[in-house]
């Protein structure tokens, strides 16, 4: 079902067997609980085009085409991965929420759209109203920081499948963008700077190797599947990081969607790139134009401590590093040089970290910004078009 509803089924269906669904381990009395928990919740993460009450078959949205010249509807899907697992051993199910709603948004922003609604679907082995209500407590807040609406939303319990502690979660957002103002590599010129703006850590790439590195193998019988000794460790307090090792892994990751549009309002901006999976310059490299390559140099930046720990404790190389981890930076824009000041005037007043990481410059010996290589002629395609330089600071 679709709206707030999340009951999968009528409690109580029999069969001609004489057993009931609920004898099958689903408790649809449970999905009603949960509903009632989160309702709140929901009310809050709303905008003034959805249209219709909770418990509907489907969102409404009205989208107000007067607003706009030629508006294209843009969409993204994605999920929390595992991350979940420490959520689970730590019994703290609100920050992956605000996790989930980070990785959608912020992937539409990247092409200048304006994040409209979401859809959230989770998963689980058995409803538990309070853990639901949780969750979806921070879905509620992330749509709140990203300006959208969370119109409706689906919660599918799968007893047998999945543990009686086991949840995953995905989710579906739609924004608009006028057809004029799409941003990406066709924009990005020579000579263009790339400003980077702070992670707030590691975001929700990566712990597969976070897991690997702190917990070892899988412990079945306990929440997450970390083992109970790693499980203490994730509540020990660690002074480098001010926070305890668990605390810090699971530090929500920042919703940058309203600051790129705002950033984007303000000055010309010619791409965006959300360094999630692969790290920063595989990331970057999505939005720079055959024949052009992004520089990045790594001295403008210290990175956070978080990616420090793992790399000592798990002796990961600084290359598996950058290709896993955002090392602190979560979002960087591509903009022209003379607007740079103002751009990073304007993030400061936003209270987000940024600075200068790198600049766009025609590649060696690639062909020329905008066209293929011809027969015979090189491919811009056989060096990176993004690289790190230098060493970091310390």
């Amino acid at each position: 079902m679709s709206g707030v509803e999340r009951i999968t089924a009528g409690a109580g269906t029999s069969t001609s067997a004489g057993t009931s669904y609920h004898a099958a381990g689903v408790d649809v009395a449970a999905g009603d609980r949960a509903v009632e928990l989160m309702r709140g919740h929901v009310a809050r993460a709303t905008r003034p085009e959805v249209v219709g009450s909770l418990g509907g078959f489907a969102g409404l949205f009205a989208l107000d085409t007067a607003r706009y010249r030629r508006p294209l509807l843009a969409s993204s899907t994605d999920g929390v991965g595992t991350k979940i697992a420490l959520a689970r051993a730590l019994d703290t199910h609100d920050t992956v929420g605000i996790d989930l709603v980070a990785m959608v948004v912020d992937d539409l922003v990247v092409c200048g759209a304006e994040p409209l609604f979401l859809l959230d679907y989770i998963a689980c082995g058995a409803v538990v109203p309070a853990r639901i209500a949780e969750i979806v407590s921070g879905i509620a807040a992330g749509c709140e920081q990203a300006g959208a609406a969370l119109v409706g939303g689906e919660t599918a319990e799968h007893p047998g499948l999945m543990g009686s502690d086991d949840y995953d979660l995905a989710a579906t957002g739609v924004g608009v963008v006028e057809a004029d103002d799409v941003l990406g590599p066709e924009r990005v010129q020579p000579g263009d700077v790339v400003v980077a703006m702070a992670s707030s850590g590691i975001h929700s790439n990566g712990f597969s190797l976070v897991r690997h590195i702190l917990f070892g193998p899988v412990d079945s019988g306990q929440p997450g599947g970390v083992p109970e000794t790693a499980a203490a460790g994730l509540r020990a307090y660690v002074p480098s990081l001010g926070d305890t090792l668990g605390g810090s892994l699971l530090t929500p990751t920042r919703i940058y969607a309203r600051d790129c549009l705002a950033l984007a309002a303000a000055v010309e901006v010619h791409a965006f790139a959300h360094i999630t999976g692969g790290g920063l310059a595989a990331n970057i490299a999505r939005v720079i134009p055959a024949g052009l390559v992004a520089t990045l140099d790594r001295a403008s930046w210290a990175v956070p401590e978080i990616f420090g720990l793992l790399a000592e404790r798990g002796a990961v190389a600084q290359a598996d590093m950058e290709s896993t981890f955002n090392q602190g930076i979560g979002m960087v824009a591509v903009l022209p040089a003379g607007v740079v000041p103002e751009a990073l005037a304007l993030l400061a007043e936003r209270e987000v970290p940024s600075w200068v990481v790198g600049k766009i410059a025609a590649a060696p010996g690639g062909t020329p910004a905008g066209r293929e290589p011809g027969v015979g002629e090189p491919s811009a395609d056989a060096a990176p078009r993004a690289r790190l330089v230098g060493r970091h600071p310390g």
